[in-house]
């Protein structure tokens, strides 16, 4: 298992970039640097990450159940599952969403002094998705309590979407920009969150290891689809919102891009060595040898999540 002294240091190393972020970014772009930035982009990373782990709860829970089923030998109820971590995911949700709702009602980059009115937040576009968002976390928490996390998959489904409508405030095509959007974050979110739920479901498996490699490989079939529809929906975003390939390294926007393509890149192969490892000997296959590869690839994706929250906090890049 990987210390939680390094665990911590990666967590740290990943606000330090949230908080810093969009100033490195926009360093000799000539791009006025938005107030808050760094604040904004640490609370969307901490949403994006709520969504990460309940959505991925939601979906690896059925998979675990389904992949259980199908083999031989398996208790009638499954093996073990790892505790439930969706109820702390949608208050931290909540949290962060509530805190960008004020941010929006402050209207100066910072926290608003107090309680924000409700005619604050919906005074702008901005506020009223961020409630709407908190809502959607708190009516998923509720879920969580009344032992029915399943049916947390409509409300946050529903934040998604408040995220989608946010990135295309003005777009003359905003019905194509929110259907890419929609599908590049879903497809994040389950990709991370799945692969959390995954690696902590082989963990309660360690007693079952044929079930936690059947586990295994189930998850990576489905990250493969995951990975395609990415990578297909954040080229056509790419290509809508990038006026010319120059713009790539004179804008924030597009220097965030090109590190986090690098970043995607690198999770691509951190994901090829531990399939190659889950193919190559299945019979001795022990749960620390999948967990290297696998602990490189969700650090991976955990920074591809900073830069796509730093990405919605950036300027726009300006049009030739």
């Amino acid at each position: 298992m990987v210390p939680a002294a390094l665990v911590a240091a990666c967590v740290g190393v990943l606000v330090a970039v949230a908080l810093a972020g969009t100033d490195a970014a926009t360093e000799g772009t000539g791009e006025v640097r938005i107030p808050g930035g760094g604040l904004t982009t640490l609370l969307r990373s901490v949403l994006f990450a709520a969504l990460c782990v309940q959505l991925g709860e939601v979906a690896g829970r059925r998979l675990a159940r389904d992949v259980s089923r199908s083999l031989p030998g398996t208790p009638a109820h499954g093996p073990r599952q790892p505790p439930e971590w969706a109820a702390g995911a949608a208050l931290a949700g909540m949290t962060a969403a509530l805190a960008l709702a004020s941010m929006a009602a402050a209207g100066d980059g910072r926290l608003a002094a107090g309680l924000p009115e409700l005619s604050e937040i919906y005074a702008t576009r901005e506020g009223l998705l961020a409630f709407c968002e908190a809502n959607g976390f708190l009516l998923a928490a509720l879920c969580v309590f009344l032992r029915r996390p399943t049916w947390a998959a409509a409300p946050l489904a529903g934040v998604v979407v408040a995220e989608a409508l946010r990135a295309h405030p003005e777009d003359h095509t905003q019905a194509v920009g929110v259907g890419l959007t929609l599908l590049h974050l879903a497809s994040t979110v389950l990709w991370t969150g799945g692969l959390v739920h995954a690696l902590r479901t082989m963990r309660a498996w360690h007693g079952e290891p044929g079930a936690a490699r059947a586990l295994l490989a189930a998850y990576a079939r489905r990250a493969f689809w995951l990975f395609v529809a990415l990578c297909g929906t954040g080229t056509a975003s790419t290509l809508r919102k990038l006026p010319s390939a120059w713009s790539f390294t004179s804008s924030a926007w597009g220097r965030t891009l090109l590190v986090k393509l690098a970043l995607v890149g690198a999770v691509a192969l951190c994901a090829l060595v531990a399939r190659r490892v889950l193919m190559r000997d299945r019979a001795r296959l022990t749960y620390a040898q999948v967990w290297r590869p696998t602990a490189w690839e969700l650090a991976a994706l955990g920074a591809v999540l900073v830069l796509s929250a730093l990405l919605t906090a950036a300027p726009a890049p300006p049009a030739d």
